[in-house]
Parts: C-alpha cells; structure tokens; sequence
C-alpha cells in the first residue's frame, strides 16, 4: 500500500537525508545558542543605561549583528564557500554549518537583547548594589530571569536554521532539502517532494511543541 504511495521513495534516502538534516539542526543549533548569548549580552551590556555603557562598542556589535542578519541565507553561503572550502570541502551537511551558524547567530542575538531589556531593572539594581560580581549578575539574575523567553527565541532559531538547511540541501549540503530537489524535483518524483517536504514539517512541529512546553515550566507570572 505505502509502495503504491509513494513508488519512487527509498526510504534508506528519507532516513539518511532526515539524520542530516537533524544533525546540521542540532549543531548549528548549539553554537547559535551559545553565541547568540554572547552577543546579546554584549549588546544588552554596553547599550545606553547597561552596566559597561560603551556607546561606540555597541554600535560596532550592533552593526556586525545587522549585516549578518540581514544578508539572504542563499546568498550568505555563496560568500562563505572560500571559507567552507579552507574546511576542507564544500558539499554536505558539514560546509552548511558555518552559513547555518553565521545567519542565525545574529537573528538569535536580537532575541536575547530583547529578552534581557525585559528583566526587571529593580532586581538588577538590588543585585549590584550587593556587590555582586558580573558573572553572578549574568547566571544568577539576567539568565534565569529572561529564560522563558531565551528558550522561546531558540525556539523560533530552530525551526529558521530547519528552513535553512532546506535550502542549503538545494547547494549539495545534503538533507531533507537536498532529497526533494534532487530526487524530487529534478527527477519530477512528486511523492519525494511531498513525504520530504511532511517530514520537515513534523520536525517544525515537534521543535515548536518542546520549546512552547519548556517555556510554560520556566514561565513562573
């Protein structure tokens, strides 16, 4: 019945084209979360009113942040192919990485800005005025204070850089996005298409469902 389905769909292909796609996810992933934090501390603490006030230092992140995150991904890999061939190569789901990272890097670091303008600047204040240090002002107050909607932005990351390694599939970076182009599209194998394009979605879903059920757990309003 499922054959009848979907005639020219192998799915050895569906399942190595699905691991790849989750892997470029999860790495990217990761790196975008910890970089993204940086940034967004960076840019929470030196803008007008943070601790480290840095008028020009912000506004150099700030452009950095900008440029990035505005430059179409499409387009982003093609300017870090010489840096992706220096890796070693240019195909598959390990050149996607530094594209995947360098394009949602940035969006995430917004987030975070955001989220941490959000913290309550009275606990802030009443922190500092203990004297405590910075890296107890960061973990022990902006972190776990803006969490719900750290892990809320990471959430939206997610499911971008899922959309992104669809189309860096589309340049030989492998995945789901690289199984319905080549299988699918190219050879007008339409069930390709369609169960690739499906099994991206459940992966959307289930990013979405996990990231609304923490944030809800760390949400205490």
């Amino acid at each position: 019945m499922v054959e009848n389905l979907f005639p020219h769909l192998k799915w050895e292909q569906l399942f190595a084209a699905t691991q790849e796609t989750l892997y470029m996810t999860a790495l990217s992933g990761i790196a975008t979360f910890v970089l993204g934090i940086v940034l967004g501390l960076a840019l929470f603490l030196t803008a007008r009113g943070g601790l480290f006030q840095n008028r020009t230092l912000y506004s150099v992140i700030s452009l950095v942040v900008n440029i990035f995150r505005s430059i179409p991904f499409i387009i982003l890999i093609v300017l870090l192919i010489p840096f992706t061939k220096a890796l070693g190569t240019i195909l598959g789901a390990n050149a996607a990485l530094p594209a995947l990272i360098v394009g949602a890097a940035p969006f995430y670091a917004r987030l975070v800005e955001i989220a941490l303008r959000e913290v309550d600047r009275g606990v802030i204040e009443a922190t500092r005025s203990m004297g405590a240090r910075l890296s107890t002002l960061i973990f022990r107050v902006l972190l776990p204070e803006s969490s719900p909607a750290l892990v809320s932005g990471i959430t939206v990351t997610l499911i971008a850089l899922v959309s992104y390694s669809a189309m860096a599939g589309v340049i030989g970076a492998g995945g789901l996005g690289n199984l319905a182009y080549l299988e699918g599209f190219q050879r007008n194998h339409n069930d390709v298409t369609l169960v690739a394009t499906v099994t991206i979605l459940i992966i959307v879903f289930i990013i979405q469902f996990c990231g609304d059920v923490i944030t809800s757990l760390l949400d205490k309003r």
